[in-house]
């Protein structure tokens, strides 16, 4: 697995467990029990129930398998078992996989449970993982900014700058990558950005469904 997923897996586990199963979380409804069991199917064995996650088809029957395994099993086993993680043969055993699928899902999971509960104030990250994000943002920023519909964006860190689309109206997008992450995955509420562009274009920006 990679160091820096680990990582924050670890720090994910330990921040839900001290805010408790029924703390709430900014994944709508979710409860941290809800939000633990949603990482335990999304690693699990049971890939018809994994496949909920991304397949919109199937994503009641993932959501009724999500809320009944928090309901079921012990707070601190659902912890535990997302702190263990994946099975041997799962493909995130594979450090550069693991970094590329989870480092950003434990990120933006770690803030759902800071964020749901009362610290609404970013983390001080360590320069590895900003760094680490910021390639990953640059990399996901097409696919989450894909339901911004007539506007074309620009995202703007300390260090680069990340052109999505050609055209106009441009709308730049400014902050650390983790607050930006949060942004692009439709945690709009807390992100800490900040915009630059026509007052019309940013409002399409920011009403856009934005996300996986």
């Amino acid at each position: 697995m990679s160091r820096l997923a680990h990582e924050e897996r670890g720090a994910l586990c330990d921040t839900m467990l001290a805010a408790g199963p029924d703390a709430p979380t900014l994944c709508g409804t979710w409860s941290v029990a809800d939000l633990a069991a949603h990482l335990v199917i999304r690693e699990s064995a049971r890939l018809d129930l994994a496949a909920g996650i991304v397949v919109p088809a199937l994503a009641g029957r993932t959501d009724a398998a999500t809320r009944s395994l928090a309901a079921r099993t012990p707070f601190a086993t659902l912890v535990e078992r997302v702190r263990t993680g994946p099975p041997a043969w799962h493909p995130t055993r594979v450090a550069r996989v693991d970094e590329a699928a989870n480092l950003v899902e434990m990120f933006i999971h770690h803030e759902d449970v800071r964020r749901g509960t009362a610290d609404a104030n970013p983390r001080h990250l360590p320069q590895e993982l900003t760094t680490a994000l910021g390639k990953q943002l640059a990399k996901m920023a097409p696919l989450l900014l894909r339901g911004a519909k007539g506007v074309d964006v620009e995202l703007v860190t300390a260090k680069h700058r990340k052109r999505v689309g050609t055209g106009h109206p441009v709308v730049e997008v400014h902050g650390h990558p983790g607050e930006i992450l949060l942004f692009l995955s439709g945690r709009k509420g807390v992100a800490q950005v900040e915009f630059v562009g026509e007052k019309a274009a940013v409002a399409t920006l920011t009403e856009a469904d934005l996300g996986m």
